[in-house]
């Protein structure tokens, strides 16, 4: 028999018989200690069952279980189970669709009768711990298109059907596991028996492939891990996210409203809700000053050539509203500030002395997300970037990019965010302007990282087409990741709005572009911000920072004197002067998150102080009104960088 050469880890190679399995030939390199962890491998760089036979050269680099490609295998496995309980309970008559793994678990959609309900969750976990016990290989079969086609079809499976037709692959591969038969790239765990600890979560309506217009199918939503510890810590987080959950906290906090009548995706800002957006704003505006930028304010519609020379009609035409006529003219509501930004830039001839221009605006726009996507303050159809544009040379650029990402961590940090992932996003396959532009943007960009001294990830191909890109991911309290921060090289637009300015040489060239945010879009910074804080905001931030209790209505007179006294010398208060039990106004109080209590009664009043008590139940000594102003002064100076 034929011999090959195996490498294993890009460390030791040795000889093996052809035909021998992945599995087989790790034994020849790991103790029996160490495969007990391995779930699959990587097969000269394609991830592949440990059942798959190696009949040439290979390069094999072992999966691990606890790494993160391991664990979505095993929740993709996890959802083939799923499929195969929900099967074998309810008949032949369901139908499947698809069940990926997503973050943090996996889902599986299914054409049913009768909608699953939470009560069905229980029947389904029982009847797939039945299918682990039975140590079901996954065992990986290749067939023609045309064959897969035939054999769905036998089986009722129309959405199967449908994406086999549409594939363009003249072979395709299923797994088995017991007698249930699933089209699938894979791979799997090697048996049922390495599904150790799971849960059903949550069900949900979900149209086939995304689309409003088929059918709604039923969304079984679970997870999976290894070890039960791993499980019941993450089921621990979810309780503490329901807590957390912007929505209730929103309603409950009196901080914003989404009303059906007035439009789903649309925010109404209440009061304490506006008072936060418009610190956070302040601060916002106050940094970038700070920072050498000016401010820009600009429309919120747009004639639509500009979107056609912007090119966003070809790019992002579904995510926009319609066009509406004006003087038989078609304009469109604006989905990006950009366009208006080289508005004001080609409004004037520019020469190379006045590099770099900075501009930023805290600019709405408005684009089309489906109902089914909308999610409190975390998705909506109207929200605000707090987007910036810097025009540069190219021998500014890295300077320019380290500059943003100074600015960008000194105020995730005044957030409260100090823990993020950063990715360094490469050309994509689709792309404009030269090679040249492109390596010059990537090396600019990989340059101020490094000077900055940031640990990163690079993502190949998932730069935007008009250049490569950085992205900054922060973790909240719970170790969630969000997208936020972004930094984007362009050469696109500055060429299609025909951009220039006057060189040192006379002549005419075109500048870069940089698009930046921040905090990305407002409304789900502020709604990560409530998370993160479980509503309870530093108090730099806090849009009530005091409350003020009266005793009996004896006191009420010189309440009302220490509330507008407070209110002018800038503190963020409010007054309980019902006629109820102080226990019961503390108690009201702490359940708004309000951070100080001001408490008076006869003595307060007549030695002219208030008695300060803390949200956490500490009580400070009687101060005087002026004193508890500078004290707010002090801690707000303290604890916002």
């Amino acid at each position: 028999m034929n011999e090959i050469s195996i490498t294993f880890n890009k460390d030791e190679t040795k000889t093996f018989t052809s035909g021998i399995t992945i599995a087989e030939a790790i034994k020849g390199f790991a103790s029996k200690k160490q495969r007990k962890n391995i779930i699959a491998a990587r097969c000269n760089g394609n991830a592949v069952d440990l059942a798959t036979q190696l009949t040439n050269d290979a390069d094999l680099e072992p999966i691990q279980g606890d790494s993160n490609e391991g664990l979505e295998i095993l929740r993709h496995s996890t959802a083939h189970i799923m499929a195969q309980a929900v099967r074998e309970l309810y008949g032949p008559n369901i139908k499947i669709a698809i069940g990926p793994s997503i973050e943090d678990g996996f889902y599986y959609d299914f054409d049913v009768e009768k909608p699953f309900s939470p009560d069905d969750f229980q029947n389904i976990e029982e009847k797939m711990a039945q299918i682990i016990a039975a140590r079901h290989t996954f065992e990986r079969k290749e067939m023609t298109r045309e064959e897969a086609i035939d054999f769905f079809s036998q089986a009722g499976e129309d959405y199967k059907v449908e994406l086999l037709n549409e594939m363009e692959f003249d072979t395709v591969s299923t797994y088995q596991q017991g007698d249930f038969t699933d089209l699938c790239r894979g791979p799997h765990i090697p048996d049922t028996t390495w599904l150790k600890s799971f849960k059903i979560l949550r069900v949900a309506g979900a149209y086939w492939r995304g689309d409003e217009n088929n059918a709604i199918l039923q969304r079984l939503y679970g997870t999976a891990f290894f070890d039960k510890k791993a499980l019941k810590k993450y089921l621990d987080r979810l309780e503490e996210a329901k807590k957390r959950d912007h929505r209730r906290l929103g309603k409950e906090l009196g901080l914003f409203t989404i009303q059906e009548e007035i439009g789903p995706g649309l925010i109404l800002w209440q009061p304490k809700g506006s008072l936060l957006r418009h610190l956070i704003e302040d601060y916002w505006k106050e940094q970038h000053y700070r920072n050498s930028y000016d401010l820009l304010y600009t429309p919120h519609i747009a004639r639509q050539d500009l979107w056609k020379t912007s090119g966003h009609l070809d790019f992002y035409g579904e995510n926009m509203y319609s066009a509406m006529e004006i003087d038989e003219v078609k304009y469109q509501l604006k989905p990006m500030n950009c366009p208006f930004h080289i508005g004001v830039y080609n409004s004037k001839k520019h020469s190379y002395r006045e590099f770099p221009i900075r501009w930023c605006e805290l600019g709405t726009v408005y684009r089309y997300e489906r109902t089914g996507a909308l999610h409190g303050l975390m998705r909506v159809r109207g929200f605000t970037q707090d987007d910036a544009h810097i025009f540069c040379r190219h021998d500014q650029l890295e300077d320019e990019i380290y500059n943003i990402l100074d600015l960008n961590l000194h105020v995730l940090k005044t957030f409260g965010f100090a823990d993020y992932d950063i990715y360094l996003s490469t050309r994509p396959e689709k792309y404009v302007g030269s090679d040249d532009n492109w390596e010059l943007a990537t090396e600019a960009l990989r340059q101020a990282l490094n000077k900055k001294g940031l640990a990163y990830e690079l993502d190949p191909g998932e730069g935007v087409f008009y250049g490569p890109k950085i992205d900054i991911k922060i973790k909240d309290q719970l170790g969630r990741s969000w997208q936020c921060s972004t930094i984007q090289v362009d050469f696109n637009l500055p060429e299609r709005f025909e951009m220039s300015y006057t060189g040192d040489d006379g002549a005419e060239h075109q500048p870069i572009m940089i698009h930046r945010a921040l905090m990305g879009s407002l409304e789900r910074f502020i709604g990560v911000l409530i998370e993160h804080y479980a509503g309870k905001f530093p108090l730099w931030m806090a849009p009530e920072q005091a409350r003020i209790m009266n005793i009996t209505d004896e006191q009420a007179e010189y309440s009302e004197k220490v509330y507008k006294n407070l209110r002018a010398a800038g503190v963020r208060v409010e007054k309980d002067l019902r006629n109820e039990k102080l226990n019961y106004k503390i108690r009201e109080a702490q359940l708004m998150k309000v951070p100080y209590m001001l408490i008076i009664g006869t003595r307060e009043m007549e030695d002219g102080k208030v008695t300060v008590r803390k949200s956490n139940g500490e009580n400070l000594p009687p101060m005087s009104p002026d004193e508890f102003a500078q004290l707010i002064e002090s801690e707000v100076r303290d604890n916002r960088v």
